[in-house]
Protein backbone atom coordinates (compact mmCIF):
# COMPACT_ATOMS: atom_id res chain seq x y z
CA UNK A 1 0.00 0.00 0.00
CA UNK A 2 1.71 3.38 -0.88
CA UNK A 3 0.00 7.12 -0.53
CA UNK A 4 1.77 10.92 -1.31
CA UNK A 5 2.21 12.91 1.94
CA UNK A 6 -0.26 16.01 1.21
CA UNK A 7 2.49 18.38 2.45
CA UNK A 8 5.40 17.67 0.42
CA UNK A 9 4.29 14.92 -1.89
CA UNK A 10 6.97 12.48 -0.20
CA UNK A 11 5.85 8.77 -1.34
CA UNK A 12 5.19 6.82 1.77
CA UNK A 13 5.34 2.67 0.87
CA UNK A 14 3.60 0.09 3.73
CA UNK A 15 4.02 -3.55 3.59
CA UNK A 16 0.87 -5.14 2.57
CA UNK A 17 1.71 -7.47 5.03
CA UNK A 18 1.86 -5.31 7.99
CA UNK A 19 -1.41 -3.26 6.85
CA UNK A 20 -3.77 -3.89 9.34
CA UNK A 21 -7.73 -4.34 9.25
CA UNK A 22 -8.57 -0.77 10.28
CA UNK A 23 -7.76 1.93 9.05
CA UNK A 24 -4.48 3.76 10.69
CA UNK A 25 -2.19 6.63 10.37
CA UNK A 26 1.57 6.78 9.65
CA UNK A 27 3.75 10.13 9.81
CA UNK A 28 5.65 11.54 6.66
CA UNK A 29 9.32 10.34 7.98
CA UNK A 30 10.42 13.92 5.68
CA UNK A 31 8.03 16.36 7.32
CA UNK A 32 6.19 14.96 10.42
CA UNK A 33 3.23 15.26 8.74
CA UNK A 34 0.36 12.47 9.84
CA UNK A 35 -0.70 10.74 6.71
CA UNK A 36 -3.82 8.68 7.05
CA UNK A 37 -4.56 4.89 5.39
CA UNK A 38 -7.46 2.91 5.07
CA UNK A 39 -7.35 -0.56 6.73
CA UNK A 40 -7.59 -4.00 4.65
CA UNK A 41 -11.50 -4.12 5.93
CA UNK A 42 -12.13 -0.77 4.39
CA UNK A 43 -13.88 -0.57 0.79
CA UNK A 44 -11.95 1.44 -1.26
CA UNK A 45 -13.55 5.05 -1.94
CA UNK A 46 -15.83 4.91 -5.06
CA UNK A 47 -15.25 7.89 -7.43
CA UNK A 48 -18.63 9.07 -8.75
CA UNK A 49 -18.65 9.60 -12.45
CA UNK A 50 -21.41 11.91 -14.13
CA UNK A 51 -23.28 9.85 -16.65
CA UNK A 52 -22.04 10.97 -20.63
CA UNK A 53 -24.77 12.65 -22.23
CA UNK A 54 -26.84 10.94 -24.41
CA UNK A 55 -25.82 10.42 -28.08
CA UNK A 56 -27.95 11.54 -30.74
CA UNK A 57 -27.77 8.40 -33.58
CA UNK A 58 -28.36 9.40 -36.57
CA UNK A 59 -29.28 6.59 -39.82
CA UNK A 60 -26.97 6.85 -42.28
CA UNK A 61 -28.32 6.81 -45.97
CA UNK A 62 -26.73 3.81 -48.18
CA UNK A 63 -24.53 4.43 -50.98
CA UNK A 64 -27.36 4.54 -53.26
CA UNK A 65 -28.79 7.44 -51.47
CA UNK A 66 -32.44 5.93 -50.99
CA UNK A 67 -33.20 6.04 -47.54
CA UNK A 68 -34.59 3.23 -46.00
CA UNK A 69 -38.97 3.22 -45.70
CA UNK A 70 -39.97 4.46 -42.34
CA UNK A 71 -43.35 3.23 -41.22
CA UNK A 72 -45.33 6.13 -39.05
CA UNK A 73 -47.02 5.90 -36.00
CA UNK A 74 -50.77 5.72 -36.21
CA UNK A 75 -52.41 8.87 -34.21
CA UNK A 76 -56.32 8.90 -33.37
CA UNK A 77 -58.24 8.55 -36.06
CA UNK A 78 -59.57 12.00 -37.81
CA UNK A 79 -63.24 12.24 -38.49
CA UNK A 80 -64.11 14.06 -41.10
CA UNK A 81 -66.53 17.36 -41.02
CA UNK A 82 -69.56 16.12 -42.54
CA UNK A 83 -70.23 18.12 -45.81
CA UNK A 84 -73.70 18.78 -45.53
CA UNK A 85 -76.21 21.85 -46.25
CA UNK A 86 -77.41 24.03 -43.01
CA UNK A 87 -80.32 21.76 -41.29
CA UNK A 88 -83.62 23.14 -42.24
CA UNK A 89 -83.78 25.18 -38.78
CA UNK A 90 -81.20 27.01 -40.30
CA UNK A 91 -82.52 27.48 -43.60
CA UNK A 92 -85.62 28.90 -42.25
CA UNK A 93 -84.14 31.21 -40.38
CA UNK A 94 -81.94 32.78 -43.30
CA UNK A 95 -85.30 33.05 -45.15
CA UNK A 96 -86.66 34.81 -42.46
CA UNK A 97 -83.54 37.20 -42.51
CA UNK A 98 -83.68 37.97 -45.72
CA UNK A 99 -86.79 38.71 -45.93
CA UNK A 100 -87.24 41.34 -43.55
CA UNK A 101 -83.83 42.50 -45.45
CA UNK A 102 -85.97 42.69 -48.77
CA UNK A 103 -88.66 43.78 -46.40
CA UNK A 104 -91.70 41.85 -47.77
CA UNK A 105 -94.69 41.92 -45.82
CA UNK A 106 -97.96 39.58 -46.07
CA UNK A 107 -98.92 38.61 -49.73
CA UNK A 108 -96.27 41.29 -51.03
CA UNK A 109 -93.96 39.17 -53.04
CA UNK A 110 -89.85 39.64 -52.91
CA UNK A 111 -90.13 39.83 -56.74
CA UNK A 112 -90.37 38.13 -59.80
CA UNK A 113 -87.89 35.21 -60.80
CA UNK A 114 -87.26 33.22 -64.05
CA UNK A 115 -86.09 29.85 -64.15
CA UNK A 116 -85.07 28.90 -67.14
CA UNK A 117 -82.97 25.29 -66.62
CA UNK A 118 -82.90 22.72 -69.66
CA UNK A 119 -83.11 20.28 -66.89
CA UNK A 120 -87.06 20.27 -65.18
CA UNK A 121 -85.55 18.74 -61.69
CA UNK A 122 -82.82 21.22 -61.41
CA UNK A 123 -85.63 23.76 -62.45
CA UNK A 124 -87.85 22.44 -59.72
CA UNK A 125 -84.95 22.58 -56.98
CA UNK A 126 -84.42 25.81 -57.73
CA UNK A 127 -87.54 27.19 -58.29
CA UNK A 128 -88.30 25.46 -54.78
CA UNK A 129 -85.91 28.05 -52.09
CA UNK A 130 -87.23 31.34 -54.04
CA UNK A 131 -91.16 30.42 -53.61
CA UNK A 132 -90.43 29.89 -49.41
CA UNK A 133 -88.23 33.15 -50.02
CA UNK A 134 -91.46 34.99 -51.25
CA UNK A 135 -90.26 35.27 -54.86
CA UNK A 136 -93.00 34.71 -57.90
CA UNK A 137 -91.22 32.09 -59.87
CA UNK A 138 -91.95 31.51 -63.54
CA UNK A 139 -90.24 28.26 -64.99
CA UNK A 140 -89.27 29.22 -68.48
CA UNK A 141 -89.10 26.41 -71.02
CA UNK A 142 -88.86 28.31 -74.38
CA UNK A 143 -85.89 31.45 -74.00
CA UNK A 144 -87.42 33.44 -76.71
CA UNK A 145 -90.26 34.41 -74.38
CA UNK A 146 -88.14 34.59 -71.34
CA UNK A 147 -85.85 36.95 -73.37
CA UNK A 148 -88.99 38.73 -74.03
CA UNK A 149 -90.38 39.27 -70.47
CA UNK A 150 -86.84 40.26 -69.44
CA UNK A 151 -86.43 43.36 -71.63
CA UNK A 152 -89.51 44.78 -70.26
CA UNK A 153 -88.12 44.69 -66.95
CA UNK A 154 -90.22 41.86 -65.17
CA UNK A 155 -87.71 39.86 -63.47
CA UNK A 156 -85.68 40.44 -60.55
CA UNK A 157 -83.40 37.15 -60.45
CA UNK A 158 -83.23 34.91 -63.14
CA UNK A 159 -81.23 31.14 -62.84
CA UNK A 160 -80.17 29.92 -66.52
CA UNK A 161 -77.22 28.48 -68.00
CA UNK A 162 -74.78 30.45 -70.72
CA UNK A 163 -75.46 27.70 -73.03
CA UNK A 164 -78.55 28.34 -76.11
CA UNK A 165 -81.45 25.96 -75.73
CA UNK A 166 -81.41 23.46 -78.52
CA UNK A 167 -82.09 25.07 -81.86
CA UNK A 168 -81.60 28.60 -81.07
CA UNK A 169 -78.94 31.57 -81.77
CA UNK A 170 -78.76 32.85 -79.06
CA UNK A 171 -78.62 32.12 -74.98
CA UNK A 172 -80.81 33.85 -72.16
CA UNK A 173 -77.71 34.55 -70.99
CA UNK A 174 -76.42 36.59 -74.27
CA UNK A 175 -79.91 38.47 -74.09
CA UNK A 176 -79.26 39.77 -70.55
CA UNK A 177 -75.34 41.00 -71.27
CA UNK A 178 -77.68 42.82 -73.95
CA UNK A 179 -79.67 44.52 -71.80
CA UNK A 180 -78.66 48.22 -70.81
CA UNK A 181 -76.95 49.15 -68.01
CA UNK A 182 -79.58 49.92 -65.47
CA UNK A 183 -82.12 46.81 -66.60
CA UNK A 184 -78.54 44.50 -65.84
CA UNK A 185 -77.76 46.15 -62.71
CA UNK A 186 -82.24 45.12 -61.81
CA UNK A 187 -81.35 41.45 -62.08
CA UNK A 188 -79.71 38.91 -59.76
CA UNK A 189 -77.95 36.98 -62.03
CA UNK A 190 -77.76 32.70 -61.50
CA UNK A 191 -75.31 30.70 -63.79
CA UNK A 192 -75.91 26.78 -63.67
CA UNK A 193 -73.25 24.70 -64.97
CA UNK A 194 -70.57 21.89 -64.54
CA UNK A 195 -68.21 23.86 -65.74
CA UNK A 196 -68.51 26.40 -62.48
CA UNK A 197 -67.50 25.56 -58.73
CA UNK A 198 -70.56 26.97 -56.72
CA UNK A 199 -69.66 30.06 -55.07
CA UNK A 200 -66.95 30.77 -56.73
CA UNK A 201 -66.34 34.73 -57.04
CA UNK A 202 -63.73 34.45 -59.48
CA UNK A 203 -65.63 32.73 -62.17
CA UNK A 204 -68.46 34.70 -61.22
CA UNK A 205 -66.95 37.91 -61.99
CA UNK A 206 -65.33 36.19 -65.28
CA UNK A 207 -68.87 36.01 -66.67
CA UNK A 208 -70.65 38.90 -65.52
CA UNK A 209 -72.89 36.96 -63.03
CA UNK A 210 -73.80 37.34 -59.62
CA UNK A 211 -73.57 33.53 -58.12
CA UNK A 212 -72.82 30.88 -60.09
CA UNK A 213 -73.52 27.48 -58.90
CA UNK A 214 -72.11 23.33 -60.25
CA UNK A 215 -75.02 21.47 -61.74
CA UNK A 216 -74.77 18.87 -59.13
CA UNK A 217 -74.90 21.30 -56.21
CA UNK A 218 -78.40 22.68 -57.18
CA UNK A 219 -80.21 20.48 -54.56
CA UNK A 220 -78.56 22.04 -52.06
CA UNK A 221 -78.06 25.41 -53.69
CA UNK A 222 -80.06 27.51 -50.95
CA UNK A 223 -76.83 27.00 -48.54
CA UNK A 224 -75.41 29.30 -51.23
CA UNK A 225 -77.86 31.32 -53.06
CA UNK A 226 -79.66 32.78 -49.40
CA UNK A 227 -76.36 33.83 -48.20
CA UNK A 228 -75.15 35.76 -51.51
CA UNK A 229 -78.60 37.32 -52.09
CA UNK A 230 -78.82 38.70 -48.84
CA UNK A 231 -75.45 40.11 -49.26
CA UNK A 232 -76.63 41.60 -52.32
CA UNK A 233 -79.17 43.55 -51.21
CA UNK A 234 -77.17 44.81 -48.93
CA UNK A 235 -74.55 46.42 -51.26
CA UNK A 236 -77.65 47.69 -53.55
CA UNK A 237 -79.47 49.04 -50.98
CA UNK A 238 -78.58 52.54 -51.74
CA UNK A 239 -78.96 52.05 -55.33
CA UNK A 240 -82.82 50.06 -54.49
CA UNK A 241 -83.45 53.19 -52.55
CA UNK A 242 -83.11 55.40 -55.20
CA UNK A 243 -84.63 53.49 -57.89
CA UNK A 244 -87.45 52.90 -56.03
CA UNK A 245 -88.02 57.01 -55.25
CA UNK A 246 -87.18 57.39 -59.27
CA UNK A 247 -90.22 55.03 -60.17
CA UNK A 248 -92.32 56.94 -57.28
CA UNK A 249 -91.75 59.93 -58.75
CA UNK A 250 -92.65 59.27 -62.36
CA UNK A 251 -96.27 57.68 -61.40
Amino acid sequence: MQANCPNCSQRIVIDDAKVPDRAFSVKCPKCQTVVKFPGKGAAPPTIAVAAAPATATFAVPPASGAFPAVTPTAGPAETPAAESGPSEEMRAQMMAQLRRELAIGEGRPAGRAMVALPDRARAGAMALPLTRLGYQVDTVDNPGEGARLLEQGVYDLVVTTRAAAAGGRESLYQRINRLSADGRRRIFLVLVGDEFKTGDGTQAWAVMADLVIAARDVPNADATLLPTLAERTRLYQVFLDARKRLEASAV
